[in-house]
């Protein structure tokens, strides 16, 4: 079958290539790839990729092949999906725990921008807790997991100040609910019961600045690649009581499966609006690679499989 793989030079990229076909476990189906998402953490693998690997975490399109224990849809059922990797194939093996059914309303399109990004948002809102009358900051806002984060938040009552690179990538967030967007967090003035930081560098010291006594920043990414540092002194004389704590969506979770149907029918429902920038045929993603690293894309990038 063809699958997209990381190329031999230095640039981040990837090459069409004939690959072995799937072979599924027991309790993995087969799904033939309609249409898969690049999320920005893949394209950093793609520098310094490990040996045989291949990219791909969020996928949608139509089982082909039902699991063997008899777990999961059956064949011909239209799924979304989360595997570790190698999604951006024409086939894919997919445990049946990562695996949720799509209704008609929802195209693969719109599903293979739910995963990654959309677990990503479900469970930092869940880490943060209660959310209504809280005073939230996100910075990073214009990518797929802000724009979740902000249409889930607002409409569970949240105050939500999003932190964007312009005002254009940033309008959309005012649709979602946000009651204002920044260029930068030093245009903000707090204080914030809840930080929710994922650029690093400047940034986070800068956040933890407005955190409000007693409050909570969740580190969840470190978008801009640079390290941060963090005065302890300076953070028990603004914010007392304050908490640090970091964030893996994956952490303690052993299957997919539940979260990814709550988010289809979030969408099936109109209650959450995958913001998706770029639609393309698969060969175009390198293109698309360069321009999610460049921050030129806003939301979500999908790539349609031919």
């Amino acid at each position: 079958m063809r699958a997209l793989v990381p190329s031999r030079d230095e640039r981040v990229t990837v090459a069409e290539a004939e690959v072995s076909t799937v072979s599924p476990v027991a309790a993995e189906l087969v799904i033939k790839v309609e249409a898969f998402s690049v999320n920005r953490g893949e394209t950093f693998l793609l520098e310094n990729p490990m040996q045989g690997w291949r990219p791909g975490k969020d996928v949608a399109g139509t089982v082909i092949r039902a699991a063997s224990d008899g777990s999961g849809p059956s064949v011909g059922t239209r799924v979304v999906a989360h595997p570790p990797a190698a999604g951006w194939a024409q086939e894919v093996a997919v445990h049946t725990s990562n695996v949720a059914v799509l209704p008609d309303s929802i195209s693969e399109q719109t599903a293979a921008a739910l995963p990654l990004a959309g677990l990503t948002a479900l469970r930092l809102l869940r880490t943060v807790g209660p959310l209504i009358g809280r005073r939230i900051l996100i910075t990073g806002a214009s990518g797929g997991v802000g724009h979740y984060v902000v249409e889930l938040a607002a409409a569970a009552g949240a105050n939500i100040t999003a932190v964007s690179a312009s005002p254009s990538r940033g309008a959309r967030l005012l649709e979602l609910g946000a009651v204002k967007v920044v260029q930068e967090v030093t245009d903000t003035a707090g204080p914030f019961d809840v930080v929710l930081e994922s650029v690093g560098g400047d940034s986070f010291p800068q956040a933890i600045e407005r955190l409000a006594p007693d409050g909570l920043l969740v580190w969840f990414g470190q978008a801009s690649r640079t390290s941060v540092t963090v005065s302890f002194f300076d953070l028990l004389a603004r914010s007392p009581g304050a908490r640090i704590q970091h964030f893996s969506y994956t952490r303690g979770e052993l299957d997919h499966a539940r979260d990814l149907a709550t988010l289809v029918d979030l969408v099936a429902g109109g209650r959450l609006h995958p913001e998706i920038s770029s639609i393309r045929p698969w060969a175009e993603t390198a293109a698309v690679i360069e321009e999610l690293r460049g921050r030129r894309i806003q939301g979500n990038a999908v790539l349609t499989v031919g």
